[in-house]
């Protein structure tokens, strides 16, 4: 991706952004398919980066935490057991939402047990200045 101006950089970032599928922005900017999967990675670390530096000492009064469920290649009744060791089956996402800016206060990718929750709310808490409401279902 070095080799890439930051034009075409752009061009596919946008594409990515605006929900266009890797195929299509693949076929809408002519860059080829490995070259915006490893942009799209390093993306995703530069923003992982940029929002564990940056979003610290929040003031945030109401907190919404939730979890949603995915799955990674195949969902765990059709996985098999080498797949699963592979990372295969359920996965869990967590996320905090500041309710008034709806800002993303934290994010984990994981299983779903006490651990994972665990894990996930010591990330959250700190991040806050402050105490706050927290709201989860």
């Amino acid at each position: 991706m070095n080799c890439s101006s930051v034009p075409d950089r752009a061009r596919v970032i946008g594409c990515l952004v605006e929900g266009n599928s890797i195929r299509s922005t693949v076929r809408l900017t002519g860059i080829c398919k490995d070259t915006v999967l490893k942009l799209l990675c390093d993306l995703g670390a530069a923003c992982k980066r940029y929002h564990d530096a940056n979003v610290r000492g929040l003031k945030c009064y109401r907190i919404q935490c939730d979890e949603t469920w995915n799955f990674c290649y195949a969902k765990d009744a059709n996985a098999t057991l080498e797949q699963k060791a592979g990372g295969a089956g359920s996965v869990w996402t967590w996320i905090a939402l500041d309710a008034d800016s709806k800002l993303v206060v934290s994010y984990l990718s994981g299983g779903r047990d006490a651990t994972w929750a665990h894990t996930f709310m010591s990330d959250v808490s700190g991040r806050l200045a402050h105490r706050v409401q927290l709201t989860t279902d």
